[in-house]
């Protein structure tokens, strides 16, 4: 392993933290979304701030070092936006995430942290070539996908999601069951998906694993990246795939189209909410009608009495243990199987 660089989480799926590799600087007409790039750190942000490696470790760095990270888009409406499209010709730009998402930060809340800035040392090469990540996605056979769905959908980033997918993974595989999660949009970290893995699910995907730093990218050429995801989901061993939209339908990660491809197979709806009023809002845009609405909106009986009130569902803090006889009820329900707390071992 070559230990000049600091190899963020999103080369998981790649070689170049294994074998040799050249750096050339390119022009920028040459870059795409999704090209390998070296950029030299120039300002560490604050002393909280570290990078995600390929195995999901977080680690400290300091000023000058090496970090290989992908160009890619964000547009986070809580923390912060920005492309590599924005770069200027003095190379500088930011880690939009610590999974090493890079592009120049073009907007940020006041409540987060000055970004990791870097400075464009060069394209990642090998025998003249610009190494991608499209380079290590592997075609897999199209196989329809018919897998029951347990199906999280957020207000907006930060909104609990990953949160409430684990009580639900930690739930149906104490109840026995196989249980492959997914990320499908949204910007990569691999903490996310990562959790999910820790607490009983046997396959974890996102769409790094389809060569995407984020799911900002044209509308039909994600639609046939994420049909390939869907058909890796589908080929492996499981009973039921936990799904989560990173950030909302609402924001351009395409997860309308995510939303479109799934719904035959999605059992229960899950809506995480920032706001009650969030909740009326997106199942408006989308005539959805969830099943269940949790994530911090349901953190105190105000939310949640509102949110009943003004949508006429079911909103639970599925944080809360008490609620975890009700949700194993739901989903029983919605599954078609017995999840009483009986069967727990």
């Amino acid at each position: 392993m070559n230990s000049e660089y600091i190899f963020s989480s999103m080369l998981r799926i790649g070689d170049l933290h294994k074998y040799p590799f050249e750096v050339e600087k390119l022009e920028k007409f040459k870059w795409k979304t999704g090209d390998y790039v070296i950029g030299q750190i120039t300002k560490t942000g604050n002393d909280q701030m570290q990078i995600e490696l390929i195995n999901g470790r977080m680690r400290s760095f300091m000023k000058e070092d090496l970090v290989a990270g992908a160009l890619g888009e964000r547009y986070a409406t809580l923390e912060a936006t920005g492309s590599w499209r924005e770069a200027e010709e003095d190379g500088i730009m930011h880690l939009l995430t610590g999974g090493g998402l890079v592009g120049k930060c073009t907007s940020k809340s006041v409540r987060v942290p000055d970004l990791i800035e870097i400075k464009y040392v060069g394209h990642v090469m090998r025998e003249g070539k610009i190494c991608k990540m499209d380079d290590y996605v592997k075609t897999v056979p199209y196989r329809k996908f018919d897998m029951p769905v347990i199906l999280l959908v957020g207000t907006s980033m930060s909104a609990g999601k990953t949160t409430v997918a684990r009580i639900i993974v930690n739930q149906l595989k104490r109840a026995g069951l196989k249980i492959v999660a997914g990320k499908l949009t949204g910007a990569s970290r691999y903490r996310d998906t990562l959790s999910l893995k820790d607490v009983g699910a046997s396959h974890i995907f996102d769409f790094v694993d389809i060569g995407l730093p984020s799911s900002i990218f044209p509308r039909e050429k994600f639609r046939k990246k994420l049909v390939q995801l869907l058909s890796r989901i589908q080929g492996v061993d499981a009973d039921v795939a936990v799904i989560e939209l990173g950030a909302s339908p609402l924001e351009p990660y395409n997860g309308d189209i995510a939303f479109e491809e799934l719904k035959d197979s999605v059992k229960c709806n899950i809506l995480c909410a920032s706001d009650p009023y969030a909740v009326y809002g997106v199942m408006k845009s989308f005539k959805m009608v969830p099943d269940i609405v949790s994530g911090i909106a349901t953190n105190t009986y105000a939310g949640a009495e509102l949110i009943e009130k003004l949508c006429g569902v079911k909103a639970l803090n599925l944080i809360e243990p008490e609620t975890a006889e009700e949700l194993r009820k739901i989903l029983s329900k919605k599954l078609q199987i017995n999840l009483e707390p009986h069967l727990l071992n």
